[in-house]
C-alpha cells in the first residue's frame, strides 16, 4: 500500500473519531443543600451520551444526582451515590440536564469531578474499491478503534486513582484536623484540673476556710 494513501486513511479515521465526540470536564464544589445543574446538547437522536462522576471530597463521599430529557424526564437518577459512569443513548434531540444536589449535608461542603460526554458512532462506510488497499484500510481502522478503547480504558483507570487518592488526602487532613481539636480539649482540661486543685488547696489551707482536727 502507498505511504500517502495509508497515510491519508490514517488521518480520516482519526478525524472521524475527533469529530464525532465532545465533552466536558469539569470540578466544582456543592454547598450544603445546594443543587448545580449542566445541560448538553443533542443534535440529532441516537447519539451517545457517556457522563461520569466522582465525589473527590467532603462529608462520606455521596451525592445525589439525576439526568433529565429535554421533556424534563427523569431517564437517569441516584441517592448518596460516591461516583458512576454511565452511557445513555439520547432518544430525544434538544438539551439535557445533569443535575447534582448536596440536600444531605447541613455543613459540609462536597467537591465533585464531572465528565459529559456527547458523542455519535461513527459508521464505517463501504470502501469504494475491492482489493488490498480496502483490507490493508480495514485493519487499520481496527488497529485505530482497539486503540482508542485502549486509552479510554486508561483515562478511566487515572480517574479512579485520581479519586481515590483525593478521597484518601482528604480522610488525612480530616483526621488531623481532629486529633488537633482533641489536643486542644486535651490540653484546656489539664489546665482546669490544675486551677481547680490549687483553688482547692489554698481555700484548705486558708485562715477563711472550714478547719479540720486531726
Amino acid at each position: 500500500m502507498p505511504v500517502p494513501a495509508l497515510l491519508l486513511s490514517c488521518l480520516s479515521v482519526l478525524l472521524l473519531l475527533t469529530s464525532t465526540a465532545h465533552a466536558t470536564a469539569l470540578t466544582t464544589a456543592l454547598g450544603p443543600n445546594e443543587r448545580l445543574c449542566f445541560f448538553a446538547d443533542v443534535d440529532k437522536a441516537g447519539e451517545k451520551l457517556g457522563f461520569y462522576f466522582a465525589v473527590q471530597s467532603g462529608g462520606s463521599f455521596d451525592i445525589d444526582f439525576e439526568v433529565k430529557d429535554p421533556n424534563d424526564k427523569v431517564i437517569l437518577d441516584g441517592i448518596r451515590e460516591r461516583q458512576g459512569d454511565y452511557v445513555l443513548t439520547a432518544n430525544t434531540v434538544g438539551e439535557y440536564a445533569f443535575c447534582f444536589e448536596n440536600d444531605m449535608s447541613t455543613l459540609t461542603e462536597k467537591l465533585l469531578d464531572f465528565d459529559i460526554t456527547v458523542e455519535s458512532e461513527p459508521r464505517r462506510d463501504p470502501p469504494a474499491k475491492p482489493g488490498q488497499i480496502a483490507e490493508q484500510t480495514s485493519a487499520l481502522e481496527e488497529s485505530i478503534f482497539r486503540l482508542n478503547g485502549m486509552l479510554l480504558n486508561i483515562k478511566r483507570t487515572q480517574k479512579y486513582f485520581h479519586t481515590r487518592e483525593n478521597r484518601g488526602f482528604d480522610i488525612v487532613r480530616s483526621t488531623v484536623n481532629r486529633l488537633f481539636w482533641y489536643m486542644v480539649l486535651e490540653s484546656l482540661a489539664v489546665v482546669g484540673m490544675a486551677f481547680v486543685q490549687v483553688y482547692v488547696l489554698q481555700t484548705f489551707f486558708t485562715k477563711t476556710g472550714r478547719r479540720y482536727k486531726v
